[in-house]
């Protein structure tokens, strides 16, 4: 269009009219293009913030609700029991004096499960004595307070000595214990630091080096980088055993995340990807997979031969799962869902607070239901969740067709009803969850340790890692000390038999060493 002199506007009807067209075009992309620009802004100054909470502030929830009832008058009264609380979170409020009670003042006491030492503080001879009228002092009886005090680690050589027996004909020398990695000086306890305080604690090699060095020590990182393959190898049937109790989840939630790997080939950090794949509730396992692109055919290799839920975001790579041949049913993620309209917030909050707010009710049902029986939430999620999604759906459909094209308010619609279908699939089933939040957390801890060790060194080192994470987290999520349990599992998997091995993984080990202590 040719520049315009606003004191010379030509005088054509029919051009004016195509001159206005033309301004309102220009006009709408101009809109679309900042509304991008301005959420891609606020998401590069969230990151440099390190601000990642998606929670709603008290005022922010109750300005989304005014906003809903605005446009929405009728509030059915399953809805107002779905309310969320003031914090966006959707937990239940709690009556003043139980929040009260569960305030804890002053010091808190110290660990009963540590071994306990009693030192006894006594007055000298001459202070048994009053000086006031010359008596001695009888006990009246004690006064304890008790305080941490740490004991370094210590770092000691075990000799095996094998005593050896002969006669005229044969010579006998006793066995020793199998040891993790034959021939090498790391015993289990030492692996069980190594690997714990890398995947768990996220030490990187070098500084475990120095770590070891005050200790008087000398491990360099690459001795310790040599350990870790076979112990992954040691431990691959019991790996195995894991995706066998994986597969026999309900549901399955998945999710990935970059890692940098080095390439001799190439001169810069290629990305592979870490899968992490989480049991159901009943099937308490969590199983990382390595790949060395974000193709589907990982995802396809590792899930083959399952059937049931499969809990993922949209990524397409999942969608040839979903045909009825391969017997899955996608579940979708309301997290994925309220991250679209989050980023959208700043550039259309009169459109996308209500649905926020809604969001919001439904993730107070969710709240409600914990602690409860699959059907009791089924239950629940029909008489309060259902009618709430129902009306999402319908504010959704409502403001499609408002919103600007290309705008970040409607790329949250479009994804919300595309994904329709497998967003709402949790109501048909008490047992599945609203969201991926668990595979979400599993990847956070690779997050964290991606900012201390930076890479992998091979695609090998990948596949390793992949392994020794997945026990570090069924440990976490089974509350088991990882220590411990590498420690103990190392000592034995080796003469453990092969059709019991599934009694090491941590939540077997767990029930199993509480059995014994009881």
């Amino acid at each position: 269009m040719l520049p315009l002199d606003p004191d010379h506007l030509p005088k054509d009807i029919d051009l004016l009219h195509k001159i206005v067209v033309e301004l309102c075009e220009r006009l709408k992309h101009e809109t679309s293009e900042k509304d991008k620009f301005r959420s891609l802004l606020r998401e590069l100054l969230d990151a440099q913030r390190n601000r990642k909470s998606e929670q709603l502030t008290k005022d922010q929830l109750a300005l989304f609700e005014t906003m809903w009832e605005a446009g929405h008058p009728e509030a059915p009264e399953s809805e107002q029991e779905a309310a969320p609380d003031a914090e966006g979170t959707g937990e239940e409020k709690q009556e003043p004096e139980k929040a009260q009670n569960k305030k804890r003042s002053g010091r808190q006491p110290l660990a009963r499960h540590l071994v306990r030492e009693r030192v006894v503080h006594d007055l000298t001879e001459a202070e048994k004595h009053c000086q006031c009228c010359g008596k001695d002092l009888h006990l009246l009886g004690e006064e304890a307070s008790e305080r941490y005090e740490f004991i370094p680690a210590v770092m000691k050589v075990i000799e095996d000595v094998r005593l050896k027996y002969a006669c005229d004909c044969t010579v006998k020398t006793a066995e020793k214990p199998a040891q993790p990695i034959e021939k090498s000086t790391a015993g289990a306890s030492v692996l069980a630091q190594v690997i714990v305080s890398k995947f768990a604690d996220h030490l990187p090699l070098h500084r475990q080096e120095r770590i070891f060095a005050r200790h008087g020590v000398e491990i360099s990182r690459k001795t310790m980088g040599g350990w870790m393959p076979p112990v992954a190898g040691l431990m691959a049937p019991l790996y195995e055993a894991a995706k066998k109790v994986l597969f026999e989840s309900k549901v399955i939630g998945t999710d990935d995340t970059g890692v940098k790997v080095l390439d001799p080939k190439l001169s810069f950090a290629r990305t592979g990807r870490i899968w992490p794949y989480v049991g159901d509730g009943h099937h308490p396992v969590v199983v990382y997979d390595y790949t060395a692109t974000r193709g589907r055919d990982g995802p396809a290799k590792f899930l083959e031969g399952y059937t049931g839920y499969l809990q993922a975001d949209a990524y397409s790579v999942y969608d040839a799962f979903f045909k009825p041949a391969r017997g899955l049913t996608e579940v979708g993620c309301m997290m994925h869902m309220r991250r679209y309209f989050m980023k959208a917030l700043d550039s259309d909050q009169g459109r996308m607070g209500p649905a926020l707010h809604l969001i919001a009710r439904l993730y107070a049902v969710e709240n409600r239901a914990k602690g409860v029986s699959g059907e009791q939430r089924f239950q629940l999620r029909q008489r309060l969740a259902a009618p709430v999604m129902e009306k999402l759906h319908a504010y959704l459909l409502e403001i499609r067709e408002q919103v600007l094209p290309k705008s970040p308010a409607a790329r949250a619609v479009r994804y919300a009803l595309n994904q329709w279908g497998a967003l709402t699939r949790y109501l048909e089933d008490g047992d599945l969850e609203i969201d991926n939040g668990a595979t979400e957390r599993a990847n956070r801890d690779i997050a964290i340790g991606r900012g201390n060790w930076t890479f992998f060194g091979s695609d090998t080192g990948g596949r390793t890692a992949a392994v020794l994470l997945s026990f570090i987290a069924m440990c976490k999520r089974s509350a088991v000390e990882p220590f411990a349990w590498f420690r103990d599992v190392l000592t034995r998997i080796a003469t453990h038999p092969i059709h019991r091995i599934a009694e090491l993984l941590p939540h077997n080990w767990k029930t199993l060493a509480t059995d014994q202590q009881s």
